[in-house]
């Protein structure tokens, strides 16, 4: 009967922890929506230069 009391307080943190793992999910999806987005517009006005390439070869938008 000891275990009831640690499992009760248990569920809440398990409850807590995949909140925020899906809170973490929802941005990093949402972010790289608005990314795609920005890229997207970018190429739609004509424009050439969307994407500057680094000298890591990493690219980032403008």
């Amino acid at each position: 009967m000891d275990d009831e009391p640690s499992k009760n307080r248990l569920r809440p943190l398990i409850g807590l922890a995949i909140l925020v793992v899906a809170f973490v999910g929802v941005w990093f999806v949402v972010n790289e929506l608005r990314r795609s987005a920005a890229l997207q517009n970018c190429y739609a006005s004509g424009r050439r230069d969307c994407v500057t390439i680094d000298s890591n070869g990493m690219h980032t938008n403008r």
